[in-house]
């Protein structure tokens, strides 16, 4: 059996402009003083991958345009909506008042196992993933709905960013993603 790898060209991808016109998952994703822009990239790729609504930038974390960002990227932050807060709390309320359910991601006492996250009936979700080494900021965590722990069975207790968002947001992508055209 021969496969045939797929040319970009028979990708039958959206153009930037047709993506900001597309129905969206109902989804935002906060960055908490995210300081490496490779992961921001890989953030902003990841949800223009599964059409998230935006990207929250806050605290110390880059905005575009920025090569570094640009590096992982690959041009999704240019399609993808993002906003910037000098503070992630401001963010939360923010998106709470909009209506959003906010959670955090994060190792926490209650925690929701991801494989348990059941959103059905929720209309607008955001995500918080926090700062490489210290995690989502208490101040925030105290002002989400709950928080969202990825099981792990290794000897370390937490996973790259990136790596992170992406479990997270395609989990969400799958609950949400009723009515989006491919």
């Amino acid at each position: 059996m021969m496969i045939r790898k797929l040319p970009v060209t028979e990708l039958d991808r959206l153009t930037p402009d047709e993506y900001r016109a597309a129905v969206k998952t109902p989804l935002v994703v906060v960055l908490d003083n995210v300081r490496s822009m490779h992961n921001i990239g890989s953030v902003f790729r990841t949800c223009d991958a599964f059409r998230a609504e935006a990207v929250y930038l806050c605290g110390i974390s880059s905005t575009p345009p920025h090569a570094e960002i640009h590096k992982s990227a690959l041009g999704a932050e240019d399609t993808v909506a993002w906003r910037y807060f000098d503070d992630t709390v401001a963010a939360v309320e923010a998106l709470k008042a909009d209506g959003y359910r906010v959670f955090a991601v994060e190792l926490a006492e209650g925690s929701i196992q991801l494989p348990a996250l059941r959103l059905s009936g929720i209309d607008k979700v955001a995500v918080v993933l926090g700062h490489e080494v210290k995690g989502v900021q208490q101040a925030v965590i105290d002002r989400c709905q709950g928080c969202i722990e990825i099981p792990q069975l290794g000897t370390k207790h937490s996973l790259n960013v990136s790596v992170t968002g992406g479990i997270i947001i395609w989990e969400i992508f799958k609950q949400l993603s009723d009515g989006l055209e491919r």
